[in-house]
């Protein structure tokens, strides 16, 4: 164990040598990512503000900046540990999988070791501690030991559950070789969708959001444990609990069907 994290934090530093070779382009390129991501929120914020929302929806403008805060804070980090499997495609197309085959170590430990995306990592991890601080300065939340305890894990457990996702997809990647559209669709359009309140959704996007791939265990009931917000009657209180446990069980599962997955890899050559 020690000489696998100790080869993690190896392959971590080389990968940041890389990614920030050149720093003002590296500067720039987080910066790029923050400001397209921001645009989105400020855009959003400036249409709820100018209309009267009370009627739609329980939840108000800065309510709403706390749920998106969850999704770029968790993806900040995700990304650090993920972007292997994000690209995955394209290390079956090109065919450099079949080094990781070679060499006497974990395959997934490698993939994940290997690359991170740091630019989208400092662009959204900023962004969402941004938003984070925004929001806790101006809701009315008590921060207590258990309420921190309880961000602490629901935070894993929304990384846990779009890593899975993520790991999902890289699996699929075995028997289509380009699984990239699919993860699209479902992955980025459903984590546009879930920066709003759940509620406001029809049933059938709450499905999805809930028990397909659940961006709701991500920001929603996270949120909702520490805001109690009207719509919350709607759901199971259980659901609130739900966050880590759903992340260990969707990346276990998802780490089953990779170990059947990669049983059926046919190189593609380079």
């Amino acid at each position: 164990m020690k000489d696998a994290i100790t080869m993690f934090f190896q392959y971590s530093r080389v990968t940041m040598k890389s990614w920030f070779q050149y720093r003002v382009d590296a500067l720039l390129r987080s910066l790029a990512v923050f400001l397209r991501e921001a645009t989105g929120i400020v855009s959003i914020v400036l249409v709820l503000t100018k209309f009267d929302i009370n009627g739609i929806i329980s939840w108000d403008v800065d309510e709403l900046v706390f749920l998106y805060s969850f999704l770029f804070s968790t993806y900040g980090i995700l990304i650090i540990f993920f972007t292997g499997l994000r690209d995955f495609g394209k290390t079956i197309q090109d065919g450099t999988f079949d080094r990781f085959l070679l060499r006497p170590r974990g395959v997934l430990f490698q993939i994940i070791a290997s690359d991170a995306d740091w630019f989208a990592a400092v662009g959204h991890g900023v962004l969402g501690v941004v938003l984070f601080s925004y929001a806790i300065s101006r809701i009315d939340v008590v921060w207590n030991l258990g309420n921190i305890l309880y961000l602490a894990t629901a935070f894993i457990g929304g990384i846990l559950i779009q890593g899975a996702i993520f790991l999902f997809f890289a699996s699929l990647s075995f028997y289509f070789v380009k699984a990239s559209n699919v993860r699209g669709a479902l992955f980025w359009n459903l984590r546009n969708l879930a920066g709003y309140p759940l509620s406001i959704f029809p049933k059938m996007i709450q499905c999805m959001l809930m028990y397909v791939v659940p961006f709701a265990f991500v920001n929603y009931f996270p949120a909702q444990y520490l805001l109690r917000n009207d719509d919350l009657i709607y759901y199971p209180e259980v659901y609130l609990y739900l966050t880590p446990l759903i992340g260990i069980a969707m990346y276990l599962g998802a780490y089953c069907f990779w170990r059947t997955a990669i049983k059926h890899y046919k190189s593609t050559g380079n």
